[in-house]
């Protein structure tokens, strides 16, 4: 898509985003937006890369299948001042009204647009969760949640996550709860399983269990590993493991050590998720801390029966039994416990398969999503119309 200027009838908005190895749900929900937001909205996804990362290509071949704009500013660390001149320049050519930021990094910079343009943008943030752990992150993550307390709209994706925005000290009436939502339109079952299978090369006889996101110990693969390797000695199973991450060697010697390397697959960045998950007999999401994965939301419109720890958002979503299986996080007896009921009941599996894909079409389409977003997107842009010609409303230092 063109990166033209402003075309003086839409507002503009910039999306910020740091990018560094793989990309996943929020970024899949930033370049979605677009075909939802356009008619009213210009978006211009501004994301923050490391100029020798290969993966960034990926993310750019997703932004061409969802006719999305995205602009690359080179970053080469936390004190590479080019980045605010880079984006301070794309604010002014695009007359950004909106910036929409998506992380600790993107958020500062808000800040940094909203102080310093001759017409202050308003900001709006998505918080998709404070999750990754390592000797940076606490400061990292403390800075966030300063920095959100001088935006306009500060979006939460899970309730937990809100209750700590307010903690933190944003305003309630800016905190807003938006869960993640997905295309129903797109996730959407074209064959059977069996017939997935055999497209891929495995007997329709074998049970596919999958998993897919970043490779991080967050999201606990390694505990699946070992309950996969307890739940399935002896039957025909096999663990498909998609996405990319620093913990890929580490897991691929973690099976060959339980005995189950051959009968896992670390598939690496996949590009048609659809594909995939209809292969699959369940899905299995292991993680012990989470925002709102949409990689759930996405499993239960496919029709995958979901098998899931209960953190974060997760408990609003899935309704232990109803629709779907829930075990406790941390915990590889459970899990494995979790993958045997429902590896042996197919009745089940189809019953919380069924009750998953009429639970996303009822509550979480993307539609539904984007209709709040730009309703949001015209309350701010109708504040800072006020406060521009001086009638009162609550400002950012209020």
């Amino acid at each position: 898509m063109s990166l033209d200027a402003a075309d003086g009838e839409r507002p503009s908005v910039l999306h910020g985003r740091v990018i560094r190895g793989s990309w996943g749900g929020p970024d899949k929900t930033i370049l979605n937006s677009a075909r939802f937001l356009e008619p009213a909205y210009r978006l211009i996804s501004v994301y923050l890369r490391d100029p020798r990362d290969p993966a960034f290509a990926d993310l750019e071949s997703l932004a061409r299948r969802c006719g999305a704009t995205v602009a690359a500013v080179d970053d080469r660390g936390a004190w590479d001042l080019g980045v605010v001149r880079a984006v301070r320049r794309l604010s002014e050519l695009h007359q950004a009204r909106i910036w929409h930021g998506h992380d600790y990094k993107s958020n500062l910079l808000g800040l940094l647009l909203a102080r310093r343009r001759r017409s202050p943008v308003s900001l709006v943030s998505t918080v998709h969760g404070w999750v990754k752990r390592t000797h940076r992150t606490p400061l990292y993550y403390a800075l966030d949640r300063w920095s959100l307390r001088h935006y306009d709209r500060v979006l939460c994706v899970s309730e937990d996550i809100r209750d700590r925005c307010l903690r933190a000290g944003v305003r309630s009436e800016r905190c807003r709860f938006l869960p993640n939502a997905v295309d129903t339109t797109q996730f959407l079952r074209g064959r059977s399983v069996e017939d997935a299978k055999r497209a891929r090369g495995v007997s329709p006889e074998t049970l596919v269990i999958g998993a897919m996101g970043r490779l991080s110990a967050e999201k606990g693969f390694d505990l699946l590993l070992r309950a996969f390797a307890r739940a399935f000695s002896g039957v025909p199973a096999q663990l498909w493991i998609a996405g990319r991450g620093e913990e890929h060697d580490r897991l691929i010697d973690l099976a060959a050590q339980l005995g189950v390397g051959d009968r896992v697959r670390m598939l690496g960045f996949c590009a048609d998720t659809v594909e995939l998950f209809e292969a699959f007999d369940l899905f299995v999401l292991s993680s012990v801390r989470e925002g709102m994965p949409n990689v759930v939301l996405e499993a239960m419109a496919m029709e995958v029966p979901v098998l899931a720890t209960p953190v974060a958002g997760i408990p609003r979503v899935i309704s232990h039994g109803d629709s779907g299986w829930l075990v406790a996080p941390g915990d590889t007896e459970a899990l494995a416990q979790g993958l045997t009921v429902l590896s042996e009941d197919g009745e089940l599996r189809s019953r919380l398969a069924s009750a998953g894909r009429r639970l996303v079409s009822d509550r979480y389409t993307f539609q539904r999503r984007m209709e709040a977003v730009r309703s949001l997107y015209a309350e701010v842009l109708g504040e800072a119309k006020k406060r521009s010609s001086g009638q009162r409303t609550y400002t950012r230092e209020s």
